[in-house]
């Protein structure tokens, strides 16, 4: 049997890869109230990956948690939410990059309040993104009258990640500064400060002890297991 060349051969599997279909927005209740949102983008390096984010109810209220990574999938949530009688009262994006706010442009278009942290928002300036209508600083923000509160632990995946709890549920949602059981390293390190990451994550650890379900930006969510596997994946990291 005749052998293809190698370069055939690799532009054939960068066919397949570049012709793999993005699927369609997931949505599931993960706790009473509580629905997990993800979305799937193509990124060089990593082919096909999946993004995280929440949805939290509160009677006819939602809040999100981080947009889907695209405006098109934050179109379609925000349907989603209005099929069930619900009113979208926010979203906050826990750092700046796209897959936590490629949908800020679109529900600021629509009236709908954006949150972010004032870092946040200066990175979303520079690269010349919409940024969030509502900026807070210091190291923490509630909003829903308590449901969810936000608190910046320190640097980690980036300087201005964020995490998210959620009081009632024990939800404490990680965004991209935590790894899930599954992730072998800390992922893209591009704009990371590793050697603070551990201090950051046990911050984190101490603030939220009761934490039942940890849901991480990429992959499986967890219990709070994925802190300490994050604190020691950015302690080995450190020490390279």
């Amino acid at each position: 049997m005749r052998r293809l060349p190698i370069i055939l051969l690799l532009l054939l599997l960068g066919n397949a890869v570049a012709d793999e279909e993005i699927p369609p927005l997931v949505i599931e209740e993960i706790q009473n109230g509580v629905y997990l949102h993800k979305s799937f983008s193509r990124v060089e390096g990593y082919r096909l990956v999946s993004s995280n984010g929440l949805v939290v109810v509160d009677g006819e209220n939602a809040f999100m948690v981080d947009t889907p990574w695209s405006e098109g999938d934050t179109e379609k949530l925000v349907e989603w939410i209005n099929e069930k009688g619900l009113t979208l009262q926010g979203s906050i994006s826990t750092h700046s990059h796209e897959d936590r706010t490629a949908g800020i442009g679109w529900l600021n278009a629509h009236g709908v309040p954006t949150y972010a942290s004032a870092l946040t928002n200066g990175f979303l300036e520079k690269a010349g993104m919409a940024q969030a209508s509502n900026a807070f600083d210091g190291e923490s923000l509630q909003l829903g009258d308590g449901l969810i509160e936000a608190f910046y632990p320190g640097p980690g995946h980036t300087e201005d990640n964020i995490v998210v709890w959620l009081p009632e549920s024990e939800v404490l949602y990680g965004g991209c500064f935590v790894r899930s059981q599954g992730s072998a390293s800390l992922g893209y390190t591009g704009e990371a400060d590793i050697g603070k990451w551990p201090a950051s994550v046990g911050k984190v650890m101490q603030k939220y002890p009761t934490a039942r379900i940890v849901v991480p930006g990429h992959g499986k969510m967890g219990d709070i297991n994925l802190l300490d596997h994050t604190k020691k994946l950015a302690e080995a990291a450190s020490e390279q």
